[in-house]
């Protein structure tokens, strides 16, 4: 996997990123740190791609199982030591999940998975974080 990050003066603190697949992601910094609050801050994006990389992971195994799940919505809230490195301590994942007669077990069995086996992301935030995770079930 691997990626370019370029500064763009013009933004003040803003950066691209090209990844590896040839998207782009921009991101950038808040005024007090000299950026333009134009973009999500690049810690935001960590957050963010650890809430996609484990809400791929539960409607897959979800698919997987033959459910018929039809929504996965994660939010997630997270505090940050006060200290530089300024790593993430504690991360919430709250799951809604909607399907038709979705099992509550299957679910948390889901849930369950991606945090202890296939997250790649959360597995690696927990490292410094104290990943805690809830659900509901949503009726579709």
């Amino acid at each position: 996997m691997e990626c370019t990050v370029n500064w763009t003066p013009a933004l003040g603190m803003g950066f691209v990123a090209e990844t590896g697949s040839g998207h782009l992601l921009t991101m950038g910094g808040a005024a007090d740190g000299g950026g333009r609050d134009l973009a999500p801050r690049p810690m935001e994006t960590v957050l963010a791609g650890a809430g996609g990389c484990t809400a791929y992971d539960v409607v897959l195994i979800l698919q997987r199982g033959r459910h018929d799940v039809r929504g996965c919505q994660v939010r997630l809230s997270a505090e940050r030591a006060d200290s530089e490195p300024k790593v993430f301590t504690r991360i919430h994942m709250h799951y809604v999940v909607s399907g038709r007669e979705l099992p509550a077990a299957a679910v948390e069995r889901a849930i369950a998975l991606s945090h202890e086996r296939y997250c790649s992301a959360s597995i690696m935030l927990g490292k410094t974080a104290e990943i805690t995770t809830s659900h509901e079930l949503v009726a579709a």
